[in-house]
């Protein structure tokens, strides 16, 4: 099996190599609630159960008093623990109705904890940030919606600090793609147009309960205060990008016909010949820029 990555997260998130499982030992976060929930897979339920993993991302995580916390699929309230405190406010979705009571006797004793039973993918997170405080989001996202999930929450990011997730290792690798890779798609380039993306370790199937058959990674997500980038039209660059990409071995030339001619696409400076793969998030930014005013 893989191993765990040796190191630990400081107080301001920065990581130091070889400590992580040191710090783990002796770490004084409250222990994971017995486990009396059969993990439901229709949830795609995988509760994170080690105690360095869940230490490794609260320090990353690091909540200040007076924050506002999101946690999306509690589940049975490990990491919740971890980042609960009665300086914070912290809201947690959960799907499975079968948790809430267990949610409710744990954390309910804190005076700015509410819990809301209900899907995230249908969440009205904006409703959570009408008091002005930026959210804080951080979930054990389930593999099997991860992929909407975080494109919906990505059209939250105005009203958004900061984002981490613990999601599947190939997940995190699309949204920390360079142009290039076999990696850089839609999600990547979507993610990177509105935040900084940091792949900050990687958590290995026997982290959690059951074990999942695949590799897992935490990611943070930054919105930008100041983008980088271009201003855009958000629908049509996500909406050009889906075209670019519908049939990765395909050129522009053909995932583009009836949106971009080949004379149009060099006079962009883009080579109709190429894959979509191969263009930096700047050209499809000026493509979706050309079509918006056009």
């Amino acid at each position: 099996m893989p191993k765990k990555p040796a190191g630990e997260f400081t107080s301001a998130g920065n990581f130091q190599p070889q400590q992580l499982r040191q710090g783990a030992e002796q770490s004084t976060l409250p222990r994971m609630t017995p486990r009396t929930h059969t993990p439901r897979k229709r949830f795609g339920q995988n509760f994170l159960q080690d105690p360095g993993v869940i230490a490794g991302i609260a320090n990353a995580i690091h909540p200040q008093p007076g924050e506002h916390l999101v946690e999306i699929g509690p589940g049975q309230g490990a990491l919740t623990a971890a980042l609960i405190s009665r300086e914070i406010r912290l809201d947690v979705v959960e799907l499975d109705r079968d948790l809430v009571t267990g949610l409710l006797a744990a954390f309910s004793i804190y005076p700015g904890f509410k819990l809301h039973s209900a899907d995230a993918l249908t969440f009205d997170f904006a409703a959570l940030a009408r008091d002005g405080v930026p959210l804080r989001v951080v979930g054990n996202l389930p593999y099997n919606i991860s992929t909407p999930l975080l494109f919906r929450l990505l059209d939250f990011a105005p009203m958004v600090q900061d984002m981490h997730f613990m999601l599947q290792l190939e997940v995190v690798n699309r949204l920390a793609a360079s142009p290039g890779s076999k990696h850089w798609g839609r999600l990547g380039i979507m993610a990177q147009y509105h935040c900084a993306v940091e792949h900050l370790f990687d958590v290995p199937p026997e982290a959690f309960f059951p074990p999942p058959k695949v590799q897992s990674a935490i990611v943070r997500l930054t919105p930008y205060q100041q983008s980088p980038w271009p201003e855009c039209d958000v629908h049509g660059l996500r909406t050009l990008v889906q075209a670019a990409f519908a049939q990765r071995r395909k050129t522009l030339r053909n995932n583009l016909k009836g949106i971009l001619d080949d004379a149009t696409l060099a006079d962009l400076g883009v080579d109709p010949g190429c894959r979509a793969e191969t263009l930096q998030l700047e050209d499809f930014i000026h493509m979706a820029n050309y079509l918006g005013n056009n």
